[in-house]
């Protein structure tokens, strides 16, 4: 639907002489009733004489009404309207109003009557009334006038064509005398032609006579049959089945079951999705244990990583600080055996050579005081005793420091941890 149409409709209703206003918001909704006047009232002024059913209380009524309006404008005007648009009664129905309407309008506009008609009618305030039920019969009559010219001069051209052909006969046959023998034969065959006929539609006569008693008794007969299923019938529904007491009982019974079914299953359905929702709430907490434990494995093996990397840097720095320390007590060693007279202690660089002479020398001890009083045996056996004793116990808090969860400070050199002596005099081995 449009404005333009709307207005158009609007203001054709008004030229026509429609009573009532019709105003453009009318049809914003379905307005069935306003339609159904418009349809009767166009009806009306497009042939007086139209009967159309005017009840439209119930569906059925306007769905009657629809159709009897669609049917005679199709046979009448030859219009064809959409029955749904027209039943819809908003918008869409102004569009198949407007056919009718702007046939009527137009019609009105090319019948102008004369000058008086004219003032009096727009002295009245009223449009031009015209009527053109008789114009609508005589135009069926001049296409049938039209059909039957078309084929009748279709057939005489046919028969003019045949005309040279028929012409020699014709002047054979007028030209030609007639006999009586013949004529008279043809006459007989005639009359006997027509005999026979006659003897045919008396015999068909009599016929129809034997035909209508058969059909009565036929009918008579149908009759009977008709009122003994009747009467059967009147029996049948007066008496009452025999199980029908227990059915209606079996009916009850099934109608509870039905719904003590129907609650179970309501409650069966809220507790599965309860239990889904259930399932669902685990195992997003599963998933979230299971990361944030992977996430600490994760944390746990960086830090292991970083300690290992520590650990082995500590033990680096450790074993070449004790190579040097071991290359300066041999070279004292060397020095002090020299001068004392005694054998050179042979170095020893390996943790083996170490563990052999802690196990040879498990009693020994260091022994010194602060002047550097000690003999020179005592002395080199006690100095490579007491470096043993202190690498071991160097490595051993080595190795505890290696394995602590915590690392701090790497591990110190074990000379630096014992004072430097007093007395300048003191020998190196003293330690």
């Amino acid at each position: 639907m449009s404005f333009r149409d709307l207005r158009n409709f609007t203001e054709m209703m008004r030229a026509l002489g429609y009573g009532r206003l019709i105003s453009m918001e009318n049809f914003r909704n379905p307005n069935f009733p306003l339609v159904a006047e418009v349809l009767k009232w166009l009806v009306k002024r497009y042939d007086p004489s139209a009967d159309v059913p005017g009840d439209t209380d119930t569906e059925q009524d306007r769905i009657i009404f629809i159709k009897s309006v669609a049917e005679f404008m199709a046979t009448k005007a030859h219009i064809k309207l959409n029955t749904k648009k027209l039943y819809q009664a908003d918008g869409y129905a102004v569009k198949e109003l407007l056919r009718v309407t702007s046939v009527l309008y137009n019609a009105m506009k090319t019948n102008i009557v004369d000058q008086a008609d004219e003032t009096s009618a727009e002295n009245d305030g009223s449009s031009l009334s015209f009527d053109i039920s008789s114009r609508i019969s005589e135009l069926k009559e001049a296409r049938r006038l039209a059909s039957e010219i078309t084929s009748k001069g279709a057939g005489l051209y046919d028969l003019l064509g045949k005309e040279v052909d028929l012409r020699e006969q014709r002047t054979l046959v007028i030209a030609k005398q007639l006999e009586i023998n013949e004529v008279e034969s043809s006459l007989a065959a005639s009359i006997k032609a027509v005999e026979n006929e006659i003897r045919k539609t008396l015999h068909m006569l009599d016929n129809v006579a034997s035909d209508e008693a058969n059909l009565e008794a036929k009918i008579e007969k149908k009759k009977n049959e008709l009122e003994r299923n009747q009467k059967r019938l009147q029996t049948l529904q007066s008496v009452r089945p025999a199980y029908m007491d227990e059915y209606e009982k079996l009916e009850e019974d099934l109608q509870k079951l039905y719904d003590a079914y129907l609650i179970r299953f309501r409650n069966l359905t809220y507790l599965e999705s309860q239990l889904e929702e259930y399932n669902r709430v685990e195992q997003d907490k599963s998933e979230e244990t299971e990361s944030r434990l992977q996430e600490m494995a994760n944390k746990l093996k960086s830090d292991e990583s970083q300690r290992l990397s520590l650990a082995e840097k500590d033990a680096s720095e450790d074993e070449g600080e004790e190579s040097g320390d071991d290359d300066d007590e041999d070279d004292d060693e060397d020095e002090d055996g020299i001068e004392g007279g005694t054998r050179p202690v042979a170095r020893r660089n390996r943790p083996t050579d170490r563990a052999k002479d802690i196990a040879a020398g498990a009693g020994g001890r260091v022994q010194g005081n602060m002047m550097g009083n000690i003999s020179e045996e005592e002395g080199s056996d006690d100095s490579g005793d007491s470096d043993i004793d202190l690498d071991e116990d160097d490595q051993d808090d080595d190795d505890d420091d290696g394995d602590s969860d915590d690392i701090e400070m790497p591990a110190q050199n074990p000379r630096r941890r014992h004072p430097q002596p007093t007395d300048l005099n003191e020998s190196d081995n003293d330690f």
